[in-house]
Parts: structure tokens; sequence; C-alpha cells
């Protein structure tokens, strides 16, 4: 039988006798009903848990982006400093002489070093972040406060797990373009400059035709592996095959909710920026203009163009934010949505929440506990059907 990461038995709903003019309504300790969510449900979950729990998520968001950039900035500082000495030979040779290879390999070297670690910070940090979102949403939907501490120490537990998703699901979808570049890349350089290159040219976009829908398609269906790995305490494997499990016959829907999800957080967050921007620009062009061609700028100026970038910062930073946070909980929406209708998870949270914390328990994301195959005959509540 499936074990739920949340304790507590499937099935179960409230007795009682049924009111009049229909059904009595769902349960609701957190911020969502407990019964099969529509889309509505979804994005409304979602921003009541970005509105509850807004200084935990900046808070833990911004913390991971400055240790993140803080840490480029000395990866890239350590590598500008050893390979200095090779910068003028290459980059100001003598006239008429081509850059010798001794100084040429190391700065080849070098860049590759330093993009290589800095595409792995870039992905730890994205997953302490994806960690996050569904350790926020678990303590919300079941009506529980959050904190700073339990959730930084929550999501950098299972950041390397939801890395190693990230990272397989990405490679499995992006796998048929990949597919396409590797065939066709070759067939371009064989061809050389002819009439054949220009043909290959044109034919790239009917291959992509062919390779984005399958790469779309493998993306939804291991869509839902992030949430897995923190919610159900799996590692990346058991994420990706349960996330299929799930989203087995409601791939359509899925990929509904997540483009409407996906599509609002963007469309925000872009408004969100837009009077940053604005007020930026504006402070910006008096302050160029006022910039002499020859001579330092005054003082003036230059705390007009301090002002313009940091505002510039702040709403990019804000719109960014949200943009993250808000898609992946309601990537995390769905999963909850997926485990009620097919796993029972209302009656587990409703157990749970009936037997209250342990004596003495800190209010923080519980330890998950992995997932097992789900039961041959699951519990569906009554209109759990395709939304």
């Amino acid at each position: 039988m499936a074990q739920n990461s949340w304790p507590g038995a499937h099935g179960g709903g409230w007795g009682g006798a049924p009111q009049w003019g229909g059904p009595p309504p769902a349960p609701q300790p957190g911020v969502i009903p407990l019964r099969p969510l529509a889309l509505g449900d979804v994005i409304t979950g979602s921003f009541a848990t970005v509105r509850g729990h807004w200084k935990t998520l900046a808070g833990v968001t911004l913390a991971v982006q400055a240790i993140a950039l803080s840490v480029m900035a000395l990866v890239v500082g350590i590598a500008a400093a050893s390979v200095y000495d090779h910068f003028d030979p290459v980059f100001h040779p003598p006239f008429g002489e081509d850059p010798a290879p001794e100084h040429v390999v190391p700065l080849v070297i070098a860049a590759v070093v330093v993009f290589v670690l800095l595409m792995v910070i870039g992905v730890l940090g994205m997953a302490v972040i994806a960690a996050l979102c569904p350790a926020v949403l678990k303590e919300a939907v079941m009506g529980r406060p959050t904190t700073f501490r339990a959730l930084w120490r929550a999501s950098v537990r299972r950041a390397p797990a939801v890395a190693g998703a990230m990272f397989l699901s990405g490679l499995i979808a992006g796998s048929p373009v990949f597919a396409v570049l590797a065939v066709w890349l070759p067939l371009v350089s064989s061809a050389g400059s002819g009439e054949d290159a220009l043909a290959l040219l044109g034919f790239l976009p009917l291959l992509m035709l062919v390779a984005a829908p399958l790469a779309v398609w493998l993306g939804i269906r291991f869509g839902l592996a992030p949430a897995v790995v923190v919610m159900e305490g799996a590692g990346p494997v058991t994420g990706l095959r349960r996330s299929t499990a799930l989203v087995r016959g409601e791939w359509w829907r899925i990929f509904g909710y997540t483009i409407v999800a996906v599509m609002l957080a963007g469309a925000i967050a872009y408004a969100t920026q837009i009077p940053f921007n604005l007020i930026g620009t504006f402070a910006m062009m008096p302050a160029l203009q006022g910039i002499p061609e020859h001579g330092a700028p005054s003082t003036g100026a230059i705390s007009a163009l301090v002002f313009a970038f940091v505002l510039l910062f702040i709403g990019g930073t804000a719109g960014q934010v949200f943009q993250i946070a808000f898609s992946h909980l309601a990537s995390a929406m769905i999963y909850v949505d997926q485990r009620i209708r097919r796993e029972g998870l209302a009656g587990a949270i409703l157990a749970d929440l009936a037997a209250g914390p342990a004596p003495g328990a800190a209010a923080e994301p519980a330890a998950p506990v992995a997932a097992h195959p789900a039961p041959t005959a699951p519990h569906r509540p009554d209109g759990a059907g395709e939304s």
C-alpha cells in the first residue's frame, strides 16, 4: 500500500449528515481545499502561499542568490588572476603575429573550467530554490507556520537530490533537440558553404518542429520530479519514475495548468519590473547627459547613476524571485493535486493533523518519507476525473 509523505491512512472524509443543497465543502486546513483541484484552485493556492509565506520565500531565495553570486565572483576573480599574465600576449600580440599557443591554451582551459563551475553553482542555487517551494507548500497546505531556519535546512538538505532530478529530467527532455543537432551540425560542416549548406539551414526548423513537441511532452512527464524528491524524500531516479506515474493519463490537463501558471508568473514578474525600469531609466538619462566628454563626472551624476542601477536591480530581483517561486509552487501544487486524486492524500493529511504534532516538535517541515508503488485500488474521491 502506498505510503504518503504526510503520515496517515488513505481515504476517509469528514462524517456527519450531508448539508442541504449538495455535499459538504471539502475541509481546508491551509491554502487549498483537500479535494481534486481545478485550475483556479492551483492559481489561488499558489498566490495564497506566496502571500502567507513571502518573507520566508524571499529570504531564502535572496540568500541563495547572494551566496551564488558571491561564489561566482570569487571563481571568476581567481581564474582571472591565475591567467592574468596571458591576457596581454593574446589580446595585444605584436603587429602581424598570432598569439603563441603557450598563452592561448591557459586562457581556453581557464574559460572552460570557469564555465563548468559557474554552471554547477547556478544549478545548485536553482536546486535549493526548487527544493524550498515544495517544502513551503507542504506546510501551507497543512496550515502550519514556517521559519527561515527550518526551511533553509530542509532546502539545502534536499538540494543535491533535486539538482540530480532537474539534470536528468532536463537531459531526457532535451534529448530530441540534442539528437537533431548532433545529426544536423556534422552535415552542415561537411556540406561547406555551397547550396547544400543553405538547404540544410532551411531543413533545421523542420527537424525542430518534430523534436520540440517531443521535448515538451517529456518535460511535462518528468516535471513533478522535484516535488516528489522533496515531499517524499525520494532519489532523483525514483522522482522521475513517480512523476511519470502521477502524470500518466492526465498529461493534457497538467500541461494546461503548467502553461497558465508559467505565463501568469512571467506576466506578473514583467509588470513588477516596469515601474522600477521606468524610474531607473528616467533617472539615468539626465545623469548620462551630464557626464562631460573630457574629465570626471560630477558627484550628482554618479549618485543618479547609482540610484538608477539600484532601482533596476531591485526591480529585476523582485520579478525574478516571484517568477521562480510562483512557477515552482504551482508545479508542487499540481503534484499535491495528483496525490489527492490518485492516492487519497487528503485523508492522510487530515489524519496527520488530527494526530497533532509530537511533543516538543518544532514548527518546521517534517522529514519526508519515501513513497512506495501506488496501491492496486487507489482511493479516488467523487468527481476526481478530468478537470
